[in-house]
């Protein structure tokens, strides 16, 4: 079985081809920063075509028998499998995942795709009494047509595949738009997955290039029904204005500032090593990192040695490395945009309890302790391996501090006593949060998303079947009506 090829391409109407803008774009292993390959931005032009080839072939694919459509995504699950190392190795070299967020990407990638083989036998209609005699009142539900999706560099298999499948398997075309860092696993060899596979010309299409340079134009672009968006709040706002002003719909998996709470009952042991993996899993590139650790005043210079010990005994290096535990931080921006908030949170009085250590895009995982609510580093999405460590006295100073936040994607809760991290829990202003765990979950049935400005709608499961179909109301009258005005 050969490599695939042509990555670094276009792939619209089954052809795969330069884009045809004017400038290019280095794609940059963030660890070596070795360029892996460059590739042509896309200009309007490719993204009209793109947009024409799904409109045009996503009908003949709404006909297809619900067998049709699931074959092919059986034999794209296989072809997964077949190609677990090529498509891991691209991970690790394209956004610097270390073996272990390669697989566990993966993995959840590949659940993604085999829940969604199961949506062609799952959308199905539904028949209501009627007020009217002999009147039989339907109501079929139907694919949008063309969904837009554009997706972030943190987990771009992931976060690609989680629209991808669902969006083909309930009858939709797509049209996707990865991040600049991360075009091969953001979406070039998920297409690649799907030719493979047989998925029929047209239906998938994948336009590489500059935000600057086409992400307006594919947002307002009259052929999407639905953009599908994970990323930044800033721009999920920008999104939502421009989707508002063509009457789009949109699907928005945004930004978190998650609290992970440890009450003060809480197994001690297990709340420090479940931080460790929320907080600094993928170099706490994730929306639903820890961004905050509560921890109650009883227990916490407890909890604040043990978790700054493990923390500094975390291998940073190389993520080829099967023992590298903190890889590279994706690119020099972000590094500079993380290292910003460390030292604005040092100047605000928080403790580092840690060497403050950078080497090119390796930063050394950071334990802040004694920091409050209000300092940057608290109130900002950090993405990066920082840990702000927040004292409070009780359950409900914790809930508050919880709570004092614009965004609302995931959390935890800490304590031996379930009804206790239950009530706490509930109490949350957020769309998921896991007690006796840490906040990075995703189960592929099993509902995904955020409150307030951490987004809009939800992912996964029969969640994410109504965001990508529309209904329609359809009556048979079945027998003469007598009308008020014969």
């Amino acid at each position: 079985m050969s490599t695939y090829e042509d990555l670094d391409k276009n792939y619209i109407n089954g052809n795969w081809k330069d884009g045809s803008g004017d400038s290019s774009v280095d794609v940059l292993n963030p660890y070596t920063k070795e360029n892996i390959f460059s590739f042509k931005s896309s200009n309007e032009s490719d993204v009209d075509e793109a947009y024409s080839a799904a409109k045009a072939a996503q009908k003949e694919w709404e006909k297809k028998t619900p067998s049709e459509k699931r074959n092919i995504f059986d034999r794209a699950a296989e072809i997964m499998k077949e190609r677990k190392e090529e498509i891991t190795d691209w991970i690790t070299k394209e956004s610097g995942g270390t073996k272990v967020k390669a697989e566990t990407e993966w993995m959840i990638a590949f659940e993604a795709l085999r829940v969604s083989a199961n949506y062609p036998y799952e959308v199905k209609g539904e028949i209501f009494p009627s007020l009217i005699p002999g009147k039989e009142s339907r109501m079929y539900r139907k694919p949008l047509g063309v969904i837009t999706i554009i997706t972030p560099w943190n987990f771009p298999l992931n976060l690609s595949m989680r629209s991808i499948a669902p969006a083909l398997a309930t009858g939709n075309a797509v049209v996707v738009k990865p991040a600049e860092d991360t075009p091969v696993t953001g979406a070039t060899i998920i297409a690649k997955i799907f030719e493979e596979a047989g998925l029929p010309e047209g239906l998938f299409n994948v336009v590489l290039g500059k935000g600057s340079d086409i992400g307006d134009y594919i947002v307002e672009h009259p052929t999407g029904e639905l953009i599908s968006f994970t990323g930044s709040t800033p721009i999920g706002k920008r999104i939502a204005k421009k989707a508002a002003e063509q009457m789009k719909d949109v699907s928005l998996e945004l930004g978190g500032n998650n609290a992970m709470i440890v009450l003060d009952d809480a197994d001690l042991e297990n709340a420090v090593d479940a931080a460790l993996f929320g907080k600094y899993m993928h170099q706490g590139q994730i929306c639903m990192a820890a961004n905050r650790i509560l921890v109650d005043e009883k227990i916490y210079d407890d909890f604040v040695e043990q978790f700054t010990e493990k923390a500094k005994a975390l291998k940073v290096g190389d993520p080829t490395d099967p023992e590298t535990e903190i890889g590279p931080i994706v690119n020099e921006s972000q590094v500079e945009k993380i290292m910003d908030l460390v030292n604005e949170g040092i100047e605000a009085g928080a403790e580092p309890l840690t060497e403050i250590k950078q080497e090119g895009n390796l930063i050394h995982p950071v334990v802040l302790a004694n920091v409050t609510n209000d300092m940057p580093v608290a109130q900002k999405e950090i993405f990066g391996p920082v840990a702000p460590i927040i004292k409070f006295s009780g359950d409900e100073e914790a809930i508050k501090l919880a709570n004092d936040t614009s965004q609302g994607l995931s959390g935890a809760v800490h304590s031996k006593n379930t009804e206790r991290a239950l009530n706490v829990a509930k109490s949350i202003e957020t769309g998921m949060i896991h007690i006796n765990d840490q906040p990075v979950n995703d189960d592929a049935n099993a509902v995904f998303g955020g409150e307030k400005q951490s987004g809009i709608g939800r992912f996964n499961g029969d969640f994410i079947k109504e965001e990508f179909t529309t209904t329609q109301w359809v009556t048979v009258q079945h027998e003469e009506r007598p009308y008020a005005f014969s």
